[in-house]
């Protein structure tokens, strides 16, 4: 009897289908219930988790802060979208379509809100004037590979990731598909990282922050369990130097904790309030005072 599945004329939402983060995904938008955000004393308000896509935006703050620009100073609140937090009221009155990061500019008359994690780095490069280039070519060539890098993660993430690490079982077929798209990627990273010191060319810029937390993760192993030995990640060498060097940064290593909730203890902030709470308040420390 064959068990090949068979679409049926009209889908259907299977509440039980899905896998680990069944509970996160409905095929809806709005909220399902009512809660404000909490905000804090500084400028930009984030609402985020440290995934990928979250520590995109705690790098550049981190970078932004480490330049000098006293108006990035942010407070970072954190979002547990297995709870839930991204469908409440607040956070879908910043982010529309119930999604970290969003952040929330309030240093102007009226508060902006800002949105897609590529979205948000842009607006930040542009309203600091800092990791983005203003002269063309490289203005367009850092503008190119940060929407690469929207374009082809989905299949790295909700492609390769979910089919390898999170689906309720293991099936040839999709983990065969992605991981040949995800190893195509890695070629296109190498290959270009072969002619570059940084991905848009000499200077480090936001398309290294869009691009790193994804496959510098991978290549360095914390992304979907073993999956850089599946991969064969050792052999991409040129994305592993550069993975290496992004990652020897002070300032990637401090936007890497924020809003964390899995790993070693110590290296997870849960909500950055001043440059100070990553001495003060790793949770280890509020373990220990525990």
């Amino acid at each position: 009897m064959s068990t090949e599945y068979v679409p049926p004329k009209v889908w259907t939402w299977d509440k039980e289908s899905g896998g680990r983060f069944a509970n996160i995904n409905r095929p809806i938008a709005g909220p399902t219930h009512e809660k404000e955000l909490p905000v804090g004393r500084h400028p930009l308000q984030l609402y985020s988790l440290g995934t990928p896509n979250g520590v995109k935006v705690t790098i550049m703050l981190e970078e932004l802060l480490a330049l000098g620009h006293k108006g990035a100073e942010y407070d970072a609140w954190l979002i547990r979208i297995g709870e839930g937090d991204q469908f409440g009221s607040g956070f879908v009155g910043v982010n529309p379509n119930s999604k970290i990061p969003a952040l929330l500019d309030r240093s102007g008359p009226a508060p902006v809100r800002v949105f897609e994690s590529g979205s948000i780095l842009f607006y930040l490069a542009e309203k600091f004037g800092a990791f983005l280039p203003t002269a063309q070519p490289a203005r367009a060539e850092a503008m190119s590979w940060l929407f690469w890098q929207m374009g082809s993660a989905p299949y790295l993430g909700g492609g390769f990731g979910h089919f390898y690490a999170y689906a309720p079982s293991k099936q040839e077929y999709p983990i065969n598909r992605f991981a040949m798209e995800t190893k195509r990627q890695l070629d296109v990273l190498n290959r270009r990282l072969a002619e570059s010191e940084y991905i848009a060319g000499p200077d480090y810029t936001i398309a290294d922050m869009a691009i790193f937390p994804w496959y510098g993760g991978l290549v360095k192993g914390w992304l979907y369990g073993d999956s850089a030995t599946f991969l064969s990640a050792q052999d991409y060498t040129h994305v592993q130097r550069w993975a290496d060097r992004i990652l020897a940064r002070p300032t990637v290593q401090r936007g890497r904790m924020v809003n964390r909730v899995s790993g070693e203890p110590s290296s997870q902030l849960h909500e950055r309030h001043d440059a100070s709470d990553f001495e003060t308040k790793t949770q280890d420390k509020l373990a220990a005072k525990g």
